[in-house]
């Protein structure tokens, strides 16, 4: 039985597109024979040859529109946008230590860059009657960390209910929306992290990662996610095999949600 994933000749945009999860994802979906077009701050000193790489800085209005305009000026549209743009620098402490400039920073990045982004390119796949919108939201939205991530939680938790609600507008048009919540992901930053506490905490990288999968409240598979492992998962659900696939979320965490 052959399992064509029938991307083939397709156009995807990557947003954060260089590293982590972002790199993987655009790894992924350039093997499949898709034309990936990664979006990001800076292109990487290793640009991976046949990606076409596009500068932007995604937390403004402005950024968002420049990347919208470039690439309906060069690619005339996308059969594919997957969100991965993400992340939060907020400082610990609880809700206390997170200030105006902290949500806004949390919104703009987290939920209001995948609002522009879809806003700007939705049309022009409205007008073909096809394509796929991937928002990768987080399983903090169930499982928030209230010591330092408050604010990405909760623009993460909207940006699925924003997610949910575009998925029923637009299906009938010919265009599918899925969430896809990572849990713990083993990307160079979360690397990073871990050694950083094993370090504080006088233990080696094992015992790093031990620190982080007990903050979580434990990860039952007894590892994180492997950034091809939630690049693959995606690149399956934006192909032609779930082609009835939409409106859902799909959870990628080891087990760490401890309810469905």
């Amino acid at each position: 039985m052959s399992f064509d994933l029938e991307l083939n000749g397709r156009i995807a945009l990557v947003t954060g597109g260089t590293k982590g999860l972002g790199a993987a994802v655009v790894e992924s979906l350039h093997g499949a024979g898709v034309h990936v077009i990664a979006v990001a701050r800076s292109v990487p000193k290793d640009a991976l040859e046949g990606i076409s790489y596009i500068e932007g800085d995604l937390l403004t209005a402005v950024g968002c529109s420049g990347l919208v305009n470039t690439v309906l000026d060069k690619f005339g549209g996308v059969d594919i946008v997957v969100n991965v743009v993400g992340g939060s620098s907020a400082p610990s402490g609880g809700f206390a230590a997170l200030d105006e400039q902290e949500w806004e920073n949390a919104l703009s990045q987290n939920l209001l860059s995948a609002v522009r982004i879809d806003r700007g390119l939705l049309p022009s796949m409205i007008t073909k009657g096809s394509g796929v919108i991937v928002h990768v939201t987080s399983i903090q939205n169930k499982l928030p960390l209230p010591e330092s991530t408050t604010a990405y939680a909760a623009a993460k938790a909207a940006l699925s209910t924003y997610s949910k609600s575009l998925s029923k507008e637009v299906a009938p048009k010919g265009i599918r929306v899925v969430r896809v919540s990572p849990g713990w992901i083993e990307t160079e930053a979360s690397v990073r992290l871990a050694e950083r506490l094993a370090d504080h905490a006088g233990t080696d990288y094992e015992g790093g990662k031990k620190i982080i999968m007990e903050a979580l409240g434990g990860i039952p598979l007894g590892r994180p996610a492997q950034p091809s492992e939630v690049a693959d998962l995606i690149t399956f659900l934006v192909s032609a095999r779930a082609s009835s696939i939409t409106g859902t979320e799909y959870i990628i965490d080891g087990g760490t949600v401890p309810t469905a």
